[in-house]
């Protein structure tokens, strides 16, 4: 079988985040254009793309006229500062020649750790992408402390795979993937990985560059990362007419890491066993034969009693009157506001809620809900 046969299930992706290094964004003339370009081909194809984009404080260096990137965290902060606008402006009118609207979306590792700020930035961001925008995220290094000194956009990437529900990771990067050994004395470039802890964390090394903050290393992890919720990674160079379109269509470019589960069996697994309920839903006889028989969504007029105090994004416990836990999920709804809308239809949660939105119909998605 050749390399290129096991990459024909990319073609069936849906969405797709892309991450771009500093390295690339900055000092790779028409990187964007390219990508913003490839976007633009996979638009028309139904496939969406976030951009998670590095560069806020490589382009702060370079307006500043720094001889080198800081090393103290207020001159990092304020570099960032500086080059935030510069980055977006630089997607924006990347995107905008191609008929696209670019949105900034500044985001932190708590934002996709926090279940609330996690339910707020992904309802956000998948509005974005049916209003037809491309997201282009990156760390909002200006305030953040721990992200400048110990977080990277690869990792973030790979935890936006989760936020979206992405299909596939790609990580551009100004090498061609990731080596058995240094290419300078002979290494060869390792086309596909599927024990990353066997097969790429002894290769992988921990450089970085005097630009950005995350070496192969990083790449590393964030494709373990996105492998734990069953996204497959690609690492390859960005130094391409076509940076991301040949990788969707399977081209044997870079390296791709498998991920050992799949999407089901790893988001289920998260949200049934990593997550301590912090509060309990007690649902109707039908809502019951709903999300046991019928695979539905959990909805508010199923809802018959609450229990505990939680907020909007927290594991909750479903199980019918009388009976045991059979259902384990996230709830989209605090349990103060579910008190409100339980026993009505999902077109009076606005009313009862007195909200000009709401944050969906349902009090747990069934993309957010496991059968115990």
């Amino acid at each position: 079988m050749s390399d290129a046969e096991p990459r024909a299930a990319l073609r069936g992706v849906r969405r797709v985040v892309v991450k771009i290094g500093s390295r690339l964004v900055a000092g790779h003339r028409g990187m964007t254009g390219a990508v913003a370009a490839d976007v633009r081909a996979l638009r028309e194809r139904g496939v969406q793309c976030v951009v998670v984009s590095s560069g806020a404080i490589a382009f702060g260096v370079r307006d500043l006229e720094l001889p080198e990137r800081p090393r103290d965290l207020p001159r990092l902060q304020a570099a960032a500062a500086v080059g935030q606008g510069r980055l977006v402006d630089e997607w924006r009118r990347a995107f905008s020649a191609h008929g696209l609207t670019a949105a900034q979306v500044l985001l932190t590792h708590d934002d996709v750790r926090s279940r609330g700020r996690y339910l707020n930035a992904r309802h956000t961001l998948l509005a974005l992408l049916d209003l037809g925008a491309v997201p282009v995220i990156n760390e909002n290094d200006t305030v953040s402390v721990d992200e400048i000194k110990f977080g990277d956009n690869d990792r973030l990437a790979a935890l936006v795979c989760s936020l979206v529900e992405a299909d596939l990771l790609v990580i551009l990067t100004d090498v061609d993937g990731l080596y058995d050994a240094d290419p300078a004395a002979g290494g060869h470039l390792i086309p596909e990985v599927r024990d990353i802890d066997r097969e790429a964390v002894p290769v992988a090394g921990g450089t970085t560059s005097g630009v950005g903050t995350g070496g192969m290393a990083s790449k590393v992890q964030a494709a373990k990362i996105a492998g734990r919720f069953g996204v497959p990674t690609i690492v390859a160079s960005g130094r391409r007419a076509r940076p991301v379109v040949p990788l969707v269509d399977g081209a044997p470019e870079g390296t791709v890491f498998w991920p050992s589960l799949s999407r089901l069996q790893s988001r289920k697994h998260w949200i049934a066993y990593a997550l301590k309920p912090a509060g309990r839903l007690v649902v109707d006889a039908g809502a019951r034969r709903a999300l046991v028989e019928g695979g539905k969504s959990l909805l508010p007029s199923g809802v018959a009693a609450v229990e505990g105090s939680f907020e909007a994004g927290e594991a909750v416990a479903i199980l019918e009157a009388g009976g045991g836990e059979f259902a384990r999920g996230l709830s989209a709804y605090s349990s103060h506001e579910i008190e409100q809308i339980r026993g009505h239809r999902s077109d009076e949660i606005r009313d009862q809620l007195g909200m000009r939105s709401s944050y969906g119909d349902e009090v747990v998605h069934r993309d957010d809900l496991v059968l115990l």
